[in-house]
């Protein structure tokens, strides 16, 4: 993908970015260059490469899975203005 002058200009006001004349075309050679890197990223063969969350190998961190209440029932309803067993209690609203 070669990138003109247009579509330099194009990208500038969709970034909201003030470009000069001048630097339009040295913004052209910019991008067309970083573009260039990344179909050469594109040819390289990953094939065998696992997908990793770091460069560095490492276990990923785990808690134990259990179900527990919380045990913050009363912190919960402690503020409300009614409630009883630890539910809060509201006016009726339907008739």
């Amino acid at each position: 993908m070669s990138v003109d002058s247009a579509t330099v200009r194009r990208v500038a006001k969709l970034a909201r970015i003030a470009v000069s004349d001048e630097d339009v075309t040295a913004m052209e050679g910019e991008l067309n260059a970083i573009l260039g890197f990344v179909e050469q990223l594109s040819e390289v063969d990953v094939s065998g490469v696992e997908p990793m969350t770091s460069v560095i190998p490492m276990a990923m961190k785990k808690r134990q899975d259990s179900v527990t209440d919380g045990e913050k029932a009363d912190d919960v309803v402690a503020n409300a203005p009614a409630s009883e067993d630890h539910f809060f209690m509201v006016p009726k609203v339907v008739e």
